[in-house]
């Protein structure tokens, strides 16, 4: 839960580094939760109004993370556009995303596994 509401607390920071546990944790406990709310809105309504409000509320993180992901791998965050390719750039991003750290600092910042 702590990666969860780190990635929260930096809404729209697409500036820096996110280690790979950071990304894939928020990830997790996303989809989590949006089952979580989509499962008790179709009980209750019959519809997914609340699960589609919490899918808006964290698209900005969620982009906010990724870009920090890729920043992390030595890449410009805006490579997160590839996913607007179909299917190839889904897979291609998935690749980069699993990808290790750069090694060292980059110009995005210190790597956050020396500490």
């Amino acid at each position: 839960m702590e990666w969860y509401l780190k990635a929260i607390r930096q809404y729209a920071d697409f500036n820096g580094r996110a280690r790979r546990k950071e990304f894939w944790m928020f990830t997790l406990m996303n989809l989590l939760i949006s089952f979580l709310i989509s499962t008790i809105d179709y009980w209750i309504w019959g519809i997914t109004l609340l699960s589609s409000i919490y899918a808006i509320a964290v698209l900005i993180p969620t982009f906010a993370v990724a870009a920090r992901r890729l920043q992390d791998t030595g890449r410009n965050g805006l490579w997160i556009l590839v996913t607007f390719i179909p299917l190839i750039g889904t897979i291609w991003i998935l690749i980069l995303l699993m990808q290790d750290s750069d090694p060292d600092s980059n110009s995005y910042g210190v790597n956050q596994k020396a500490f």
